[in-house]
């Protein structure tokens, strides 16, 4: 089932969210359906806080950018088969430059942004069937991770952009929360006037 997309400024995208144990009510279809709502949205990450659940948990499918020609064939093989649900994701160490990339959220549709991050992180976390895996990620699927990361600790990548950068986007920002935006896909927006 498809899912509406949380849009900023509701609550829940700014809460930490709390660890999850294989009993969690119907997991398996909540995963699901948060693929089936991720690919509807042309995404390549989806966080539990976007669909209203503040939970740790969230599936990442990095696959499309595996075709980009701008990337190395090293990063494009690596994130050709990086698809993983992550369940009480943690990241150990962050190290290497900071590097800029330009950034989104679909649940701040029609807003990207230049956002500095560090290019290797080593991650500990569940999967689906709660095996405890880790990894050291590099380059573009760190970056992905770490973006989709930032949503179950309440952090958007708005909030990580220069004083001046958010002050340009504010409006855009407000209007989103109002539902004053085409996104494409379903969302439920906070602060959109009642019909």
């Amino acid at each position: 089932m498809i899912l509406p997309i949380v849009a900023y400024g509701d609550p829940v995208l700014r809460k930490v969210g709390t660890e999850i144990d294989k009993d969690y009510p119907q997991l398996e279809k909540l995963i699901a359906d948060m693929k089936e709502t991720m690919y509807n949205a042309q995404g390549v990450g989806l966080a539990a806080p976007q669909i209203g659940k503040d939970i740790r948990l969230f599936l990442i499918d990095a696959s499309p950018f595996a075709d980009d020609e701008d990337l190395s064939e090293e990063d494009r093989k690596a994130l050709e088969s990086f698809n993983h649900v992550f369940i009480n994701a943690k990241i150990i160490k962050e190290e290497g430059e900071e590097w800029a990339f330009n950034e989104g959220c679909l649940s701040i549709p029609n807003v990207r942004e230049d956002v500095f991050r560090q290019e290797t992180i080593t991650i500990e976390y569940q999967d689906e069937n709660f095996e405890k895996h880790t990894q050291v990620l590099n380059g573009l699927a760190a970056r992905v991770f770490q973006r989709e990361y930032d949503h179950i600790d309440g952090v958007l990548f708005t909030d990580k952009l220069s004083t001046l950068k958010k002050r340009l986007i504010k409006k855009k920002l407000e209007n989103i929360s109002k539902g004053k935006v085409d996104a494409g896909y379903r969302m439920r927006f906070p602060n959109a006037k009642k019909k």
